[in-house]
């Protein structure tokens, strides 16, 4: 049996409206840092490069898996927050089942073939024996909590959607407190060591896991159900089945750039390689507070296509930008005033901070740079424009991989940071171009053509 849709209301996007979503997301976000931090702490204890090594080797090998798999929190909400917008409380329920199978059988999957991606990962690295031997034990522990990991990107999703950024954030700190927790006492007061940060880390996930379905189930049973039928309604699938593809592509393209980048970065020596990375360290912190007002985008954007209002939809794309630039402008500030201590703090070698702090002006306007690809990633995200985002993010990276060539044989480093000052401009500046037809299509009389082309 299912519910009649509910009538189709007008909203209202103001400032408060962006910041309830975007404060608590942002919050979320940037409790994922102490757990890299903890970990590496409670590691770092026991004095054995080695397993400090393996540590680190594992979150890249989890961190690659996993990000590719992200589409099950962005594509959750952006159709979630359509159904929420149209007033349809039976498509909402129906979003959140599909995406929860396709979260259990693909994380069954993960957690089934782990030993052949540690045995990938070691391959790629090819680090020392210790080292490898810490990362195939991290690696193939921690997978074995994927199916918990992905429930929790659907169920998140199915939050934001609705806008329930402060529930969305609860249950982060829950999963992130727990995991610290575990971490401390099965790796360091047991003395588990790399297994138990692993298995800290999977109880965290778990126990997040338990407590967001009691909340959604809850929240479902207080509706009329909704009957296997509406679940498996094949153009709905293949819509949800196309959007996670065309954000998947995205989220490989992304990375590939960030490895280019790496590995260019590398030809340039030891030392370069290492500044870039404490630099780009600014970026990704940068990239926690933008990624706050790209999911307010994602669910407001999302939501008034929904529900057919074209004056909501414009407030959103507005504020939500006007927030991005505020906060972005503040962080390029922060950077170019306090880079350079935070350049000491991160590393004490003097040959790195010379040359991190001669690039800090590229890697402070990254926000700058990037603001404009955040927010237009969610927007087009929660509108389910996914193809867009899809074509013009290739685009940008064969552009990224064209300057890189071009520009590194004649200004080396600077090169490299111009070719990815551009790569963010034109992901940016191309979805805003794209944006006004876009939105003539989809909220014009008749039909909304609000697909994924």
């Amino acid at each position: 049996m299912t519910t009649q849709p509910r009538p189709v209301q007008t909203f209202t996007v103001t400032n408060r409206t962006v910041l309830a979503i975007a404060v608590p997301m942002t919050l979320a976000y940037l409790t994922t840092p102490l757990l890299g931090l903890t970990d590496t702490a409670i590691i770092g204890q026991y004095g054995d490069a080695a397993l400090l090594g393996g540590l680190a080797a594992g979150a890249l090998v989890f961190d690659f898996v996993f990000s590719t798999l992200n589409f099950l929190r962005s594509g959750t909400t952006g159709l979630v927050a359509q159904a929420y917008g149209a007033g349809d409380t039976s498509e909402e329920q129906a979003v959140f089942w599909r995406a929860f199978m396709i979260a259990l059988v693909l994380g069954l999957a993960v957690a089934a073939l782990a030993p052949l991606i540690a045995t990938g990962g070691i391959r790629f690295l090819g680090a020392e024996e210790e080292v490898n031997r810490a990362l195939d034990t991290y690696v193939r522990i921690r997978l074995l909590g994927a199916p918990f990991t992905l429930i929790n990107y659907a169920m998140l999703g199915y939050m934001l959607g609705r806008g329930e950024g402060r529930t969305a954030l609860g249950l982060q700190i829950l999963l992130n407190g727990t995991n610290i927790l575990f971490s401390l006492y099965l790796g360091l007061y047991l003395g588990w060591n790399v297994a138990g940060v692993a298995w800290g880390t999977v109880c965290g996930e778990l126990i997040a896991m338990l407590a967001g379905m009691t909340i959604v189930l809850s929240r479902l049973r207080a509706g009329q159900r909704i009957g296997m039928a509406r679940i498996a309604d094949m153009p709905a699938i293949g819509r949800m089945m196309t959007l996670n593809r065309d954000i998947m592509i995205r989220s490989f393209a992304l990375l590939a750039t960030f490895a280019l980048f790496a590995r260019q970065g590398a030809q340039f020596g030891t030392v370069t390689l290492a500044a870039n990375a404490v630099l780009m360290n600014f970026f990704m912190a940068a990239a926690f507070f933008l990624d706050g007002f790209a999911t307010a985008a994602e669910q407001l954007a999302g939501r008034a296509v929904g529900a057919g209002d074209r004056i909501a939809f414009r407030r959103a794309v507005r504020l939500c930008a006007l927030w991005g630039f505020v906060l972005s402008g503040i962080a390029t500030a922060a950077l170019l005033i306090w880079g350079g201590g935070l350049i000491a703090f991160l590393t004490t070698a003097e040959d790195v901070r010379e040359l991190a702090a001669a690039f800090l002006p590229w890697a402070a306007f990254t926000a700058m740079s990037a603001v404009l690809a955040f927010e237009m990633d969610g927007v087009f995200i929660g509108a389910t424009w996914s193809g867009d985002m899809r074509n013009t993010m290739l685009l940008s990276l064969a552009t990224f991989a064209a300057t890189m060539v071009a520009l590194t044989p004649l200004f080396g480093n600077h090169g490299l940071w111009a070719s990815l000052h551009i790569f963010l401009l034109m992901r940016g500046l191309g979805l805003a171009a794209m944006l006004p037809r876009r939105e003539r299509a989809t909220f014009a009389p008749g039909p909304a053509a609000s697909g994924t082309a």
